[in-house]
């Protein structure tokens, strides 16, 4: 939880399955929570919030990845390219949901990740993502 840039029902991102120094792997079973601040008035949930548990993917990846004696870097999701979504809402039915982010390239000021979202093996979401890093 310290490794994501919010707090409470905001942190999406139940556990990290795997890493390595260019991917993570992790579940959600919290998305479909009733207090989760990204569902709608009447109650809905759009697939399209899947997004903000793929960047919080990236930042517990980034935040392992640069090690336990480094603060973490606050990162803005500043480009989202290709992003396909294969259903419009989601359920609690589709719990866990499968978190996959990919590093593409890293830099001093920034980072590129690719994701994949899925539940029970369909993919509900994919896309790539540009991350600013730093106080900037």
């Amino acid at each position: 939880m310290a490794m994501i840039p919010h707090d409470g029902a905001m942190c999406l991102l139940d556990e990290v399955l795997e890493w390595d120094a260019s991917a993570l792997h992790g579940l959600s079973h919290r998305f479909c929570n009733a207090d989760n601040p990204m569902r709608r008035p009447d109650g809905v949930l759009g697939a399209a919030c899947l997004v903000e548990l793929a960047a919080q993917a990236m930042a517990v990846h980034a935040s392992l990845v640069a090690g336990p004696n480094h603060a973490p870097t606050p990162g803005y999701l500043v480009a989202l390219r290709e992003v396909r979504l294969a259903r419009a809402t989601l359920d609690a039915a589709m719990a866990p949901l499968g978190i996959n982010a990919t590093r593409l390239m890293m830099s001093g000021q920034g980072a590129s990740y690719s994701f994949v979202v899925s539940s029970h093996h369909a993919e509900i979401v994919r896309g790539r993502a540009v991350l600013l890093l730093g106080n900037t």
